[in-house]
């Protein structure tokens, strides 16, 4: 009977261990190894940040639904990797062994490359719920004295979409609160312009956003590396085509949510042949790591270069589809290698992405995700925030009961009104 360990307890990881069982039945003894017992669903954490959702609403505990499908699991994280050996040592002092090992970690937040970053220096984060909560605390005191507002990414973020969504969730909710006009808002991002959102954009995205934040009154500052921040003050250089500082900034802001730079997670930062300078996964088109292919990686974790270098340093995002097409090909691809076949899945890396703006939002696919690209297309409208309630609602149920089903893209075409896209 082959051992497969998982490690990491997200959208991907979950996912996996899920689709591993129902491919290999009893064939295959799994493990999940998290460092949280609690599964959360991560794009819904805006909404918490600002009193819309209960943070118990988008948190499962997921040790039980894993043992009804006969999957172990344990919440004590992974302290060390041992490749050539293929042996992992846990948080509690205990050690698994592997025969196949999927990477499904998520990012290190290096809240620490910038001074006064984070939820332990001055600013908000949305990346984790307990984060979230954090932040709806600062939101809770901060509406009581409304001031300046900064929303944005640091150099080294891998994903926009929340920094956008979370900008324009915020103004809405303002609005609501009818304190909008005693708010200034500004959003800052290492992106070369506004939409690029680590994709060079997704078809006319920099002037659909660019329009959003003007109709919304919300300046921006692209092209920027955070220096430094301190007590409602951030310091930003505002830098040219080169990456060299034109301008200087010093923004006040009395809320502020800035997403961190990403790194892969310190287990596994300095094991040669596994992982890049910044610790993501390496992989060939399988999902496989070229060093050690027994190692298969998905989601945030995995390396995957620029298409473009930008003049301040900016990540590639992993959306949830691109994630599920991911854990779809590397289940196919360890079920053909225990049969003694060669792989031959591969990820559709696409991206579809939903940005909720509170009263409306904008959905953005492109196909595939790293141009050039077959299909680029946005759309703004109401439906795009009750789609990604639909979503949150899908990947609920799935982990709280082991479906098995993806959401596959004619699916979500369906969803979204645009069956006809793909072709």
């Amino acid at each position: 009977m082959k051992k497969i360990v998982v490690i990491g307890a997200g959208i991907g990881g979950l996912s996996a261990a899920y689709e591993l069982r129902e491919k290999l039945g009893k064939n295959a003894a799994i493990t999940v190894v998290s460092n949280s017992p609690i599964f959360q669903f991560v794009p819904s954490n805006p909404w918490v940040a600002v009193n819309w959702r209960d943070s118990k609403e988008i948190c499962v505990e997921v040790e039980a639904p894993l043992r009804k499908k006969n999957i172990e699991f344990n919440a004590s994280g992974l302290k060390k990797l041992e490749p050539e050996n293929k042996r992992l040592e846990l948080g509690d002092g205990s050690e698994l062994s592997y025969d196949y090992l999927i990477l499904a970690t998520g990012p290190r937040l290096a809240f620490e490359e910038i001074p006064g970053l984070g939820p332990e220096g001055h600013t908000q984060s949305i990346c984790l719920v307990d984060h979230a909560e954090r932040a709806r605390e600062a939101w809770d005191n901060f509406i009581k004295n409304p001031g300046p507002v900064v929303i944005g990414a640091a150099q080294g973020a891998s994903c926009f979409g929340p920094a956008y969504e979370f900008a324009f969730i915020v103004d809405a909710a303002l609005r609501k609160l009818k304190i909008r006009d005693k708010v200034p808002m500004t959003y800052v991002s290492p992106e070369p312009y506004v939409g690029h959102m680590g994709l060079d954009g997704v078809g006319d995205s920099k002037t659909l956003l660019e329009s959003e934040f003007r109709e919304r009154h919300i300046d921006w500052i692209v092209n920027a590396k955070i220096s430094d921040i301190s007590e409602g003050k951030m310091a930003v250089a505002e830098c040219n085509d080169s990456g060299e500082a034109i301008k200087q900034h010093s923004l006040a802001f009395d809320f502020s949510m800035i997403l961190p730079p990403f790194t892969g997670i310190d287990p596994l930062r300095d094991i040669d042949g596994l992982v890049n300078p910044r610790g993501f996964v390496v992989i060939d088109k399988y999902q496989r790591n070229p060093k050690y292919p027994e190692i298969f990686a998905v989601g945030v974790c995995v390396a995957i270069a620029p298409q473009k270098p930008t003049p301040v340093a900016t990540g590639v995002p992993k959306t949830g589809y691109m994630i599920e097409s991911m854990v779809a090909a590397t289940v196919e691809n360890i079920a053909a290698d225990i049969e003694g076949k060669l792989p031959e899945a591969e990820a559709t890396w696409n991206a579809i992405c939903l940005a909720d703006m509170g009263d409306t939002g904008i959905a953005f696919v492109a196909i595939p995700q790293i141009p050039p690209r077959n299909v680029t297309w946005a759309r703004k409208g109401k439906w795009v925030h009750m789609a990604k309630i639909a979503f949150e609602k899908y990947f609920m149920h799935k982990i709280k009961t082991g479906n098995t089903a993806p959401l596959y893209e004619q699916q979500i075409f369906k969803l979204l009104g645009i069956d006809k896209l793909k072709n």
